[in-house]
């Protein structure tokens, strides 16, 4: 707090008044009545000058209005009661500066996991990046609305829906560990199997069609799969305001394209559609086959996103897509779809404590959850007297924290025993500290409102 450093600043400075140059060592105090302790002036009992440093010290102490009451011991300990009124009138300026005037509605577009996949840990960044920037807003006075985004379309599901047909796999009956297993083994297939290729594309566009058989199929693997990742996000204390992906957008497409060639926006190419901009490379809006890309998903989802007013999209994304996403304002802004702002925030990769990618003994992608649990599993074996949601609290945390206070732009390594240290700038220490904030609350008068100390 401004007041209290401020202070601290001025008794060094009268310290130094009888050459005494030393930090002031501000602890918490024992005493019932008092909140603070300084034991400088303890070493200093025999000083020549002591009665003239104790009586400046207490005219400094007196003259501040963060310090309601305090006393000098016989040792020369100094007690300092906090002026709980004055705390409580710098929360609510805090508060009332956060809040903008100029308040804006901003859609934050972050996580987007594809369906039939597990939420994996290369999502954790966007998922904590993506909240905090939600939160921040909210705090701030904007209207915020956060969407999942999910990939929930295209060949990945239609190579599901053709692995599935193949081995004679029961849709209706499908659960998400076949779904995680089914995903890998069909995207391999479609690289190595010209038939199956083949029939993929064929399940393809008779999703694009709406064939009722394909859209039953698709439905169910998108229940499962949201169902899952719900669950996950739930555990690891995340939620979305909207659940949408790109099969929301999918019947804009082809009126999208047909204006964009009216307006001589798009040309064709060798049988694919290429905006018509002098870029290197192309931008290009679909395949030659006729499919779509993420490109053109996510141009109808900013068509359908615009009768929502908003005035800022932040797309939270890691910075591999860069790329992806000045393609995609280029074309908003020539196509003219939209005058909001467009961000693309972008960020570096977890990895392991090696500085590589994370990933299971077999080699694939490491999921979320089992990140999560071999977190709790770490701070058990440090304190097995701990409750599960004790742990399930510090594994949230350790997670959430080690990822927020690395330079958003660069990659780092997940190091599960520095980020669990009780001391330093850890999650653990963080939450030390607010636990022992909300209990200098509870002893005192100060009435807050309900879960202020975590919304501010």
């Amino acid at each position: 707090m401004y007041q209290l450093k401020s202070l601290i600043n001025k008794l060094e400075e009268n310290l130094k008044e009888f050459n005494i140059f030393e930090t002031i060592d501000i602890k918490t105090c024992n005493e019932a009545k008092y909140q603070f302790q300084i034991n400088n002036l303890v070493k200093h009992q025999r000083h020549k000058q002591i009665k003239d440093i104790i009586s400046s010290t207490n005219k400094i102490i007196k003259e501040e209005d963060i310090v309601s009451s305090f006393e000098v011991t016989d040792k020369n300990f100094l007690n300092l009661e906090i002026n709980i009124k004055k705390f409580q009138y710098t929360f609510e300026n805090i508060r009332k500066a956060i809040k903008l005037e100029n308040k804006k509605n901003i859609i934050l577009d972050y996580g987007g996991p594809n369906i039939g996949k597990p939420l994996h840990v290369g999502h954790l960044r966007s998922l904590n990046i993506g909240r905090s920037i939600y939160e921040i807003n909210k705090l701030a006075g904007n209207k915020v609305t956060s969407d999942i985004h999910l990939g929930d379309w295209g060949m990945p599901i239609a190579q599901i829906i053709g692995y599935m047909s193949i081995h004679k796999i029961d849709s209706e009956n499908i659960t998400i560990e076949e779904l995680e297993k089914i995903y890998p083994l069909s995207s391999s297939l479609y690289s190595e199997d010209e038939e199956f290729r083949e029939s993929a594309l064929q399940i393809n566009k008779k999703l694009n069609e709406s064939d009722k058989e394909t859209i039953q199929q698709w439905n169910v693997i998108r229940q499962v799969s949201i169902k899952s990742i719900t669950q996950v996000l739930e555990i690891l204390g995340h939620k979305f305001d909207l659940i949408l992906g790109e099969s929301d957008v999918n019947y804009l497409i082809p009126e999208m394209i047909e204006s964009l060639l009216e307006k001589k926006k798009i040309t064709e190419d060798s049988g694919a559609y290429v905006a018509s901009l002098n870029t290197d490379p192309k931008i290009l809006i679909t395949k030659s086959d006729g499919s779509y890309l993420y490109l053109t998903t996510d141009l109808a989802t900013v068509i359908n996103r615009k009768s929502q007013n908003f005035d800022t999209v932040l797309y939270v994304v890691d910075k591999r897509q860069s790329l992806h996403f000045n393609q995609l304002f280029q074309c908003v802004e020539y196509f003219g779809i939209d005058n909001a702002d467009f961000q693309h925030i972008a960020f570096g990769t977890v990895n392991d404590s090696l500085g590589n990618p994370f990933k299971t003994r077999e080699g694939g992608t490491k999921k979320l959850i089992d990140l999560f649990d071999e977190t709790k599993d770490y701070i058990k074996d440090i304190n097995n007297k701990l409750s599960d949601s004790t742990v399930n609290i510090l594994a949230n945390t350790i997670l959430t924290y080690s990822d927020l206070i690395t330079n958003r732009k660069t990659d780092y390594k997940f190091d599960l025993e520095k980020f669990s240290n009780i001391s330093g700038k850890t999650g653990i220490y963080v939450q030390y500290a607010l636990v022992r904030a909300k209990t200098l609350f509870h002893k005192s008068e100060l009435k807050l409102k309900k879960n202020f100390i975590q919304q501010n």
